[in-house]
């Protein structure tokens, strides 16, 4: 099966829409979470906005997923506050929250055809078959799947599926939309499309989202902002502009985005790398290693550059290409170059440097 891409109604048409509104405050307050003598979550602040999209973005473990459920009434916290609209909701179950979840898992009834699992919260909530019936179509209207509503699940793709799971998250027109690597079963292409329209339906709502991931691009693509958590704490919150052009800690240079890891000296603001000095983000002394993004190297003919490799792989991506060089000090680095330049195994080339900012760790620091 194929997933088609969604054709929205008119605000008019939907009450879903008709009802949007500005979308709710979310407070973390230094929030920790402990499990037995392990704490998971040290001390979490995080501030967003009304009709926000925020992602928790981490490798495995980081606490991005703990986060959310301690956000959802899921896990009750160890410390701290969980506040909505500056009301503290710490101690309210997670049925009186007002807040949708979508999940990995699509979690549907097979017994109960689309219709009947979208309508499922709005029965829970007592509220008329009628009612939530419509209410329930209305929802998949929104997300693309109103002529699939007598369906079962069964005869549904894994990417309609999951649209049915958002629809009966929406559906109650809850404060908070929360997502939990919803995407991560899909097949590339279907995640990509189906990412791209949660996007463009969270802004239509105005609902305030969270959306945990550990795939940088799909952060990169679809939040306001961006959380990068690393073992329990926020590493650095900001737009995906300002994570990937000025990373503020090593963790967050080497999460975010793809980089290369060269030995350098650094002098307080500056750093000198392959005998250039660049501008440091973050000032440091000594010996340090610093992270080259691979378009802010070039390649150039043997004997030109700041550097001088041998060709190890060369990978065409479309419009560009990344080639790897193994510089003479045994250093791998990637450069990113127009796909008609075809470099070839063990060609000497020169690699050259941009004068761009950039993060910097400590020499042997992980």
């Amino acid at each position: 099966m194929t997933d088609a891409p969604l054709n929205l109604p008119p605000t008019g048409d939907n009450l879903l829409l008709a009802d949007a509104g500005t979308g709710t405050r979310v407070d973390l307050v230094n929030v920790v979470k402990d499990y037995g003598s392990t704490r998971v979550l040290h001390g979490l602040d995080l501030r967003i906005r009304p009709g926000e999209f925020v992602s928790l973005l981490g490798p495995s473990g980081c606490g991005k997923t703990t986060a959310l459920r301690v956000l959802a009434g899921l896990e009750d916290a160890s410390g701290g506050s969980v506040l909505m609209d500056g009301v503290d909701v710490s101690a309210v179950p997670v049925n009186k929250r007002d807040i949708g979840m979508v999940f990995q898992a699509y979690s549907l009834f097979p017994h109960l055809r689309v219709r009947e699992n979208t309508a499922y919260g709005l029965r829970r909530r007592k509220v008329a078959r009628g009612e939530a019936l419509q209410r329930a179509q209305d929802a998949l209207e929104l997300v693309g799947l109103g002529g699939f509503a007598d369906r079962y699940p069964h005869q549904l793709s894994g990417g309609q599926q999951q649209r049915v799971a958002l629809a009966r998250a929406l559906v109650t027109a809850p404060r908070v939309l929360l997502l939990d690597e919803p995407l991560s079963a899909l097949d590339a292409k279907v995640r990509v499309q189906l990412r791209d329209e949660i996007r463009r339906l969270q802004l239509r709502l105005g609902i305030t989202t969270v959306f945990v991931t550990h795939d940088q691009e799909e952060a990169l693509a679809v939040s306001d902002r961006i959380a990068v958590m690393n073992a329990g704490r926020i590493e650095q919150i900001g737009t995906p502009e300002e994570l990937y052009s000025a990373p503020a800690t090593a963790f967050t240079a080497a999460f975010v985005g793809l980089s290369s890891v060269v030995s350098a000296v650094a002098d307080g603001a500056r750093v000198r790398v392959w005998g250039r000095d660049l501008p440091l983000l973050e000032p440091a002394t000594g010996e340090v290693e610093v992270f080259l993004r691979p378009e802010h190297l070039s390649l150039a003919p043997a004997g030109a550059g700041d550097a001088e490799g041998v060709v190890q792989e060369s990978t065409f991506l479309g419009s560009i290409r990344r080639t790897l060089v193994r510089t003479a000090a045994g250093e791998l680095v990637r450069v990113q170059h127009d796909a008609a330049i075809r470099p070839e195994f063990g060609e000497p080339v020169g690699v050259r440097l941009a004068d761009r900012p950039v993060t910097s760790r400590p020499l042997g620091e992980a």
